[in-house]
């Protein structure tokens, strides 16, 4: 048999502390053990590795130039020993590894945004990944574990997992600045009837359009032309007067020139939509329990009405 193969973790340890502290009775006491266990210990490793690790003479121990290199050695095994177990220890806890998170609303401020940010203050060692599509998009994706948790409006058919209500957000308008409904404070529905709408094909779109069309009354608004490009592309077009853009207030941390929002309102107030967090009960993903654990904390669920997991 290979002596290499029988070398323990712990003889390794001790032959370090010998060679830091240069006497075996202090090394002995540091390691809260007898001189002479010590002592046998070191024989033993020495016999195993066939080769003289260390010098003992009156002034002390020192290790000889072979005991020198199986030090430095020693010193790489363990400390690459310790690394990768603190990185199992972790990945077990959640707090590092891989998380893909589903959205389909604007990052750029409101409560999505605050969540990532917090989430990557907690948690810096987890790799986040983002996946943007329609809340079906979203779920399909849950459905075959391409991500691990989604973020889409409530009133989405629910899948056979978990889910947790949120956040809501206000619809907003998005129009030129120089457009005589800018001087308002708030926009009303019917202050939108007669307008050019754009309405984005992607993200909560299809969500608004339903909301559109529960408040017009009309089943196909005629202003209303749709476009599968992004926000940013969205707003060029607002500012190069192409139409107004209904939207929600995340897209409103976004400055682009000649571009300003407003609220919609209904009878209510501000008229909103509600988020909810949507995943698998059976995601093994450890990184996904610190995040729910977070989002209850953040967003905890006073109806009682959500699901636990």
């Amino acid at each position: 048999m290979d002596p290499l193969q029988v070398v323990e973790f712990r003889d390794l340890r001790w032959a370090i502390v010998t060679s830091q502290h240069r006497s075996l009775r202090q090394a002995a006491e540091a390691l809260s053990v007898r001189q002479s266990t010590l002592s046998r210990c070191l024989r033993n490793l020495e016999y195993q590795l066939k080769a003289d690790l260390f010098e003992r003479t009156n002034g002390g121990t020192r290790p000889t130039p072979a005991g020198q290199e199986f030090l430095e050695a020693a010193r790489r095994v363990l400390e690459e020993t310790q690394a990768i177990t603190e990185r199992l220890r972790t990945r077990s806890r959640g707090e590092s590894g891989r998380l893909t998170i589903g959205v389909h609303a604007s990052l750029s401020a409101g409560n999505l945004r605050a969540t990532l940010i917090d989430f990557r203050r907690r948690f810096p060692d987890v790799a986040t990944y983002l996946v943007d599509g329609s809340s079906d998009h979203l779920i399909s994706d849950l459905v075959t574990s391409a991500i691990d948790v989604a973020f889409v409006v409530e009133g989405n058919p629910r899948l056979d997992g978990k889910s947790l209500p949120v956040w809501s957000e206000r619809v907003v308008v998005a129009l030129p600045e120089e457009h005589p409904l800018g001087d308002r404070e708030f926009l009303l529905w019917n202050d939108l009837r007669n307008e050019p709408l754009l309405l984005p094909l992607r993200g909560p779109g299809p969500e608004i359009l339903k909301l559109i069309i529960s408040k017009s009354g009309c089943s196909n608004p005629c202003r209303l032309t749709r476009h599968d490009v992004s926000l940013d592309r969205f707003l060029t077009l607002v500012g190069a007067g192409w139409g107004l853009l209904l939207a929600l207030e995340g897209a409103t941390g976004a400055t682009y020139p000649g571009v300003t929002f407003r609220e919609v309102h209904d009878a209510d107030g501000p008229a909103r939509l509600s988020f909810r967090a949507h995943w698998r009960e059976e995601n093994g993903n450890p990184s996904l329990r610190p995040f729910l654990h977070m989002l209850r904390e953040r967003y905890p669920d006073l109806s009682g009405a959500g699901a636990p997991g």
